[in-house]
């Protein structure tokens, strides 16, 4: 193998990266009630706003809570339960214009029925949650959510249309979100689906996860079991005018949550490879994380499913699901990267 061979083969594969240590988050395990931590979204009060879900107890409603800049944690609401299964499920979360908060709920965990999972809109006023209503519903498993442009973008993991496994993004302008008429989404075909993915992985048939914009309005989409990462070009229609493949590989074993800092760095958590990602504007994939499956009451990683950047701090939800190599335990926790 040549110089310049070699040299192209670590830049491809990320080999020679240097981890990260892990710490808790909070200097403390997250009580019960806080057993399942998964979305993540910053607030204008340079707050993380945090999706509690409860799959691995539900005892406990899904809710909103809040992460302070002194990391102390504060609860925002109790979201709304689906009038079916009694529970709220939430995933991605992000802000609007508007300045209220967007929750993508998959009932999925708590449901086989198809169509179940809503999106929600939390009412904010001055940092205070006033009440949650639905917006849109017909989704099966609602994941990863962004905005851009008054419009939500939502991951249907789970488009529930044969093999290969597919899924896809709805584009949803908060203009024609109304709670007293919720949108009605319906699979393929529905004029608010703008792109759909095929996963090739059968044994880890897991599809659109992670989704964010870059600060040149280029959007990124997670495929979970194909451990890809897609780059697409959206017009102010919502039609997609490219689709290209922008990280693979790496080390990669999947890629669930994703969030893009504001040095355009995209931070991926690996559920499966249980370890944190982070790929740089031009494509090269970083794992700044990783450790072997653990309970996490040390710090370490537990079955991650989403990563946040707040200054030098990358925080990341354990959501310690059962699920490929991981299996639940009763300590729960969300770990803290120091990135100096």
């Amino acid at each position: 193998m040549t110089l310049i061979s070699l040299f192209l083969l670590l830049l491809t594969t990320g080999c020679g990266n240097k981890t990260l240590s892990t710490r808790l988050a909070f200097d403390k395990v997250l009580p019960e009630k806080y057993n399942s931590p998964d979305g993540m979204t910053l607030g204008d009060d340079n707050c993380i706003y945090l999706s509690m879900n409860t799959v691995n107890n539900t005892n406990y409603p899904g809710r909103i809570l809040r992460i302070t800049e002194d990391d102390q944690i504060e609860e925002v609401i109790d979201l709304l339960p689906h009038p079916e299964t009694g529970m709220a499920s939430p995933m991605g979360l992000v802000f609007g214009p508007d300045g209220n908060l967007y929750v993508s709920d998959n009932q999925s965990f708590v449901t086989d029925g198809p169509g179940m999972s809503r999106l929600l809109r939390v009412v904010m006023e001055k940092g205070e949650a006033l009440r949650c209503e639905v917006v849109a519903e017909g989704f099966n498993i609602a994941n990863g959510i962004t905005l851009r442009d008054n419009s939500i973008y939502l991951a249907e993991t789970d488009l529930k249309a044969g093999t290969p496994h597919k899924s896809g993004v709805y584009r949803l302008e908060l203009s024609e979100l109304n709670p007293d008429n919720p949108v009605r989404v319906s699979g393929l075909g529905d004029p608010h689906l703008i792109t759909v993915l095929e996963t090739k992985n059968e044994a880890l048939a897991v599809g659109a996860n992670g989704i964010a914009f870059n600060s040149k309005g280029d959007l990124f989409v997670c495929n979970f079991g194909d451990a890809e990462v897609y780059k697409m070009k959206v017009d102010d229609q919502g039609v997609v005018t490219s689709k290209e493949l922008f990280a693979r590989g790496g080390g990669m074993e999947s890629v669930d949550g994703l969030q893009i800092d504001k040095e355009d760095m995209l931070w991926i958590a690996d559920f499966i490879g249980n370890a944190v990602i982070k790929i740089m504007p031009g494509g090269r994939i970083n794992i700044v994380a990783k450790n072997s499956p653990s309970d996490g009451k040390n710090g370490e990683l537990d079955a991650p499913s989403e990563c946040i950047r707040r200054g030098d701090k990358v925080y990341v939800s354990n959501i310690d699901l059962t699920f490929g190599p991981n299996t639940n335990d009763d300590i729960h926790t969300m770990s803290i990267i120091e990135l100096k």
